[in-house]
């Protein structure tokens, strides 16, 4: 792999880890505070698997976005899926201010949405570009659908 390529690559990576390293400063505070004394559903996971299934969705996304980038930015459809995935990124972190940030989970349904609806773009953008990319991208809007219920069922019963 070029050296450029792998420049590339890692630039993918972070700025989509710094999408999570933003969502992380508005949900650090309040996990032990004001999301500890909420009522939750049964289902809800325990708090220590999120950064992990979190840091790792953000790698794939990263290496999807590598993937995308790759193809050259000058083709109207990869500008296209680029900004779309960028919306989805800006929603991505959006979510954790409003839904930990503002302490408030009707706002963070709403945006839930709007992202769900990005992400689902984005794939659809990527299918036409880079197939694997889109793959890639998979796991986090499953990951997201079952945010977007667990904090449906959280608004539910607070």
């Amino acid at each position: 792999m070029k050296k450029e390529k792998i420049i590339r690559l890692v630039a993918a990576i972070l700025i989509c880890q710094m999408a999570g390293f933003i969502g992380a400063v508005f949900t650090v505070d309040s996990i032990p505070t004001w999301y500890a004394t909420i009522e939750k559903p049964s289902f809800n996971p325990p708090n220590w698997i999120f950064a992990p299934v979190w840091t790792t969705l953000y790698l794939l996304m990263g290496v999807a976005l590598y993937l995308i980038w790759d193809k050259g930015f000058r083709k109207k459809e990869v500008k296209t899926a680029l900004l779309v995935f960028s919306i989805q990124l800006i929603l991505n972190a959006l979510w954790s201010i409003l839904f930990f940030g503002l302490r408030n989970p009707l706002y963070g349904l709403i945006e839930i949405i709007v992202l769900w609806i990005t992400i689902l773009a984005s794939i659809i953008l990527f299918y036409k570009i880079d197939k694997r990319a889109a793959l890639l991208l998979i796991p986090y809007i499953l990951w997201v659908s079952f945010a977007a219920i667990l904090n449906y069922s959280i608004w539910n019963l607070n």
